[in-house]
């Protein structure tokens, strides 16, 4: 029996055949490409980026982003001496939300990503759909792109005050911005229950 696909675009549920590389199934609705079996290199590739970020995560939460000067006071901050600045000062809704939304899900949701393209006989497929559907919910909530968004807006706006200069902390940050990003986007769910069908 030939398996089912579902066209991405419109939602419509086909019978997909054994097509050969060169060839490509469509939906009969909407002319969208349906997408049949699984990128064999996509759990590599997310397993690889999600892992750089873990490493790199560390460096970009600890080194300075940014130095700011004003009258002749210079002051060094890493997101986070930030966060530990705006918790010692009481600032709790704030402090809180950068660490959970900043640090904690970011770097979960990494792991879990991690975790779901590594290659383990360990992790069976029902903790494979609750990790999944886990990664969906957080993912929504990570919010590391609109904290570099943040920094970078920081450094126009205070421009005219105080002096402020990147610190190396940017490159780190920007990094693992762009990694995180790419392991979203060549995680493939399909990858995930192959291995479980083989």
């Amino acid at each position: 029996m030939e398996p089912l696909g579902a066209c991405h675009c419109c939602g419509l549920v086909h019978r997909v055949p054994d097509v050969d590389a060169r060839s490509v199934a469509c939906c009969t609705r909407c002319n969208t490409v349906i997408k049949h079996g699984a990128n064999p290199r996509s759990r590599a590739r997310t397993a690889a980026f999600a892992l750089s970020a873990l490493i790199l995560y560390p460096l970009a939460l600890t080194l300075p982003v940014m130095r700011i000067e004003r009258l002749g006071y210079e002051r060094d901050s890493s997101i986070w001496s930030g966060m530990v600045g705006l918790l010692a000062e009481r600032e709790w809704v704030v402090g809180i939300a950068v660490l959970l939304f900043s640090i904690v899900v970011p770097i979960t949701k990494l792991v879990l990503l991690f975790v779901l393209s590594a290659p383990t006989r360990h992790v069976g497929q029902r903790d494979r759909t609750s990790i999944y559907k886990l990664v969906e919910f957080i993912g929504r909530w990570s919010m590391v792109d609109v904290l570099l968004v943040a920094i970078l807006v920081a450094f126009v706006k205070l421009g005219d005050l105080v002096s402020v200069t990147p610190g190396p902390g940017v490159a780190f940050f920007g990094a693992v911005v762009i990694l995180s990003l790419v392991s979203g986007f060549v995680f493939d769910p399909h990858a995930i229950w192959e291995e479980e069908r083989s």
